[in-house]
């Protein structure tokens, strides 16, 4: 889904994401398609969610956002060093 229609479907609520399909640009990650793993009514327990998510997956690109953003404004992360 496009964050348009998952906000229209989504109404007022904190959502995990995955990223199906996004590309960088001009320093921003544009996020294509979006698939809403979960629904959560606080920012607390989304996150909860996404540390356990991404603890068991790294590689899969996910975010929690709030579906009041009309826009997605997200900069793209670039790690140095060694993550441990």
């Amino acid at each position: 889904m496009q964050w348009q229609a998952i906000r229209q479907h989504y109404p007022h609520q904190w959502l995990l994401l995955e990223a199906l399909n996004a590309h960088s640009e001009g320093g921003k990650r544009i996020l294509d398609q979006l698939a809403v793993l979960e629904t959560y009514t606080d920012s607390t327990t989304a996150l909860q969610a996404y540390k356990i998510l991404h603890g068991q997956a790294p590689s899969r690109e996910l975010y929690v956002l709030h579906t009041s953003r009309d826009k997605l404004d997200i900069e793209e992360r670039r790690w140095f060093g060694i993550r441990g």
